[in-house]
Order: structure tokens, then sequence, then C-alpha cells
């Protein structure tokens, strides 16, 4: 029989999306997290047609809707020159095109809608201060209210909980380092558009920056090589990685450098990636989000693939008896997060090239109409996360 109670280990996105999309079905459960207070590090995200459409379904799109931005395009631009070389359209075009909005907003946001709308649910019970460092499954389930039916893994791209599913995905550190700021709109410069996405290109690096209506300025994430500092989301700025910094984008527009200038204020994260893997254990414990699949963030569709997860995890487990229902969620799940990834890896070549190539890609980009770009996406922004 379908199940009736799940613990869910990790408040973040995946697990709070989980939470209330089995709520939704009838299905209690308890979160288990373990950190004392829930705190978003990092800033923004983009939340394309595919994730807002399982907000939608979850009950918090209006909520998120008077505080997010809607941008009219997605601008790939030159970080040399700042020239653009093609424009996607958005706002209402992704409406029409996709069925629900693409939208900017700062992390802290959503986790707040999310963790408002699981606070309001009788179905739902969070338990903070939690280790779950070495947990059984036996131990999970003394946090629980009722004996879970079913343990899902949503703690990120360092789970804990894979280790309880034989064969599951290992994560490593990609080589590859995301540098973010948000540059209050007031000491912005007037080259940063207040209504898109622009992502500038150069050799090894690119920018992404688009503004944060919620936070009041514009979220910047600078990708390029560098080195892992660990296991964490906060580290901050040293001299030596200013130096490499600076090192990386040191041809590129001065606009450009000078916001990348404001090395003190800036996040370092490392970029992990998830190996091909078990996403569950045949009976009782199940992986979503980067617990099962970490992908580069090159499609921005991290935050998108948690939501899609959750939603279709929810749905076979109410209608599918255990066993068959996760088979039925990594089936229907691994091959997109897997052709997601390879599309994230095909963006980074573009994004970073060089030489030759730099000026091929250019080229095509000029000469391809914005509507066939568009048409690539339809398999991303048009996905219904449903059986």
């Amino acid at each position: 029989m379908p199940v009736q109670s799940v613990a869910i280990v990790g408040a973040g996105i995946a697990g709070l999306a989980l939470a209330l999309a089995l709520a939704r079905k009838g299905i209690s459960s308890d979160i288990i997290e373990q950190a004392d207070a829930l705190r978003e590090v990092g800033a923004g995200l983009q939340l394309s047609p595919n994730a807002t459409r399982v907000l939608a379904d979850l009950g918090i799109l209006e909520a998120l809707r008077a505080r997010w931005t809607e941008p009219v395009s997605i601008d790939l631009c030159s970080g040399l020159t700042l020239a653009t070389r093609t424009s996607i359209p958005l706002g209402k075009a992704a409406v029409s095109r996709w069925g629900a909005p693409y939208a900017v907003v700062h992390r802290a946001t959503l986790q707040r809608a999310l963790l408002d709308a699981v606070s309001e649910s009788p179905l739902v019970t969070l338990h903070l201060g939690r280790k779950n460092e070495g947990m059984s499954a036996a131990d999970i389930a003394l946090h629980c209210t009722h004996p879970p039916d079913l343990i899902a893994g949503a703690d990120g791209v360092w789970s804990q909980i894979r280790k309880l599913v034989p064969g599951a995905p290992k994560s490593s550190f990609s080589g590859n380092v995301a540098w973010r700021i948000v540059v209050p709109f007031t000491e912005a410069p007037p080259e940063l558009s207040r209504d898109r996405v622009s992502a500038f290109m150069g050799p090894g690096a690119h920018l992404v920056c688009y503004p944060l209506a919620d936070a009041g300025g514009f979220n910047l994430v600078a990708i390029t090589g560098g080195f892992d500092p660990g296991e964490t989301w906060d580290a901050r700025m040293e001299r030596g990685r200013t130096i490499a910094l600076r090192d990386h984008f040191g041809g590129w527009h001065p606009v450009l450098r000078q916001l990348i200038g404001k090395g003190e204020d800036l996040l370092y994260w490392p970029l992990c990636q998830a190996s091909d893997g078990a996403w569950h254990d045949g009976s009782r414990v199940v992986l979503l989000g980067d617990s099962a699949h970490a992908m580069m963030p090159f499609m921005a569709q991290g935050a998108a693939a948690a939501l899609e997860d959750a939603y279709v995890l929810a749905d076979a487990v109410s209608t599918l008896p255990l066993p068959r229902a996760l088979a039925a969620y990594e089936a229907r799940r691994k091959p997109r997060a897997n052709r997601l990834r390879q599309r994230a890896e095909f963006n980074r070549r573009i994004y970073h090239a060089s030489g030759p190539l730099r000026l091929g890609r250019d080229l095509a980009l000029a000469l391809r109409p914005a509507s066939a770009f568009a048409r690539d996406f339809d398999w991303i922004y048009g996905y219904r996360a449903a059986l």
C-alpha cells in the first residue's frame, strides 16, 4: 500500500518541497534538520517555468510573486566588450510558451515561503538541531512523530543519507568555484540591466548578473576554476583568492572588473557534482535533490530539479506500493537529471570558450534567431513533474 508517513532528512528546498507535496497527498512527514535555526547562505536563484509550475501546485506561487522579479530576457553578452550576442525572450513570452513564469529571487525568500507553508501544515513536523551524521534508519525513526514508512535523503551534496543506499552517488569537487555577492542597486553601474538576466562570457570564466528586488540589489555569480575549500558554503575571501579572481578577469571590460573587485564581500563556493549511482535501496530509503544528482550550475537548474524530484516522488509514493514507487521515481527522474548535467557541461564549454572556438561561438549566436534558442529550452522549461 502507499506510504502514510515519511522521514525527510534536510530542510533545504528539496526537503521542504517534498513535505508540502506529500501533505497535498494526505501523507504526514517529519523533517529532521541538523541546524539549530534555518538560514540560507548564498544569494539569488533563477526559477524557470518548470520550477514555478511546481511552486504553483504547492500553493506558494502568489506569495513569491509579490517579492520576485520576472526578467524580460536572458541576454548572452561578451565579458570583454559588454556587447549582447543574443537575447532569449522571457516575461510574457515565457508564460505564453511554457505556461508558467520565469523569475529571479533571493534564496532566503524562497526558503521562507516554503517554511511558512510547512509551518501551517498539520501534516508536517519540523525538528531542528538533530545531527544526522552516522545515523542509522533506526536512529532517524527515533526523531519522528510516527514510525516512517520511508526515509528521504534531502541533505544536499555532502549527504549522509547516501550511506544508507548501497551504490549511491558520490560527490566530488568539480574544479570550478562560484564567487557570489549582492551589489546594492545604489552602488551598481548603469550598464547593469534591472529587467533581465545577463550572462557575460569570457575565456575560462563567466559572470551571471540579475536584479533581486527582494534584496535591493544585483545578484552576481562569477564562475572560474579554483581550489576546494572543503565542505562549506561560507568560505570568505583571502588575499590569495582575491588576486586569483582578478587574474581570471584581467582582460574583461572595466565595468565588470570594478564589480568583481569588491573582493572583501565575496562568498567562495566550491561547485561539486554527484556521480551516477543508485537513488534508493529498493525498500525504504530514497535520495532527492543534490543528494541524488548535484550538478553544475550552467543551466541554473539545481533548485528546479529538486522541486521536480519532490513532486514526482510524492506522486509515486502516494499511488504505488513502495518498492514500485521508488523504481518509478528513479526511472522518471534519473534520465532527465543526466540530460540536464550534459547540457550544463555543454554550456560550460560555450561560456568559457577562448580563441577560435570563442569566435565561432559568437558568430553562431549572431546568426541564429532567438526563437531557435527558445525551442532548445522546451524540454527543460516545458517539463511537467508528474508520473
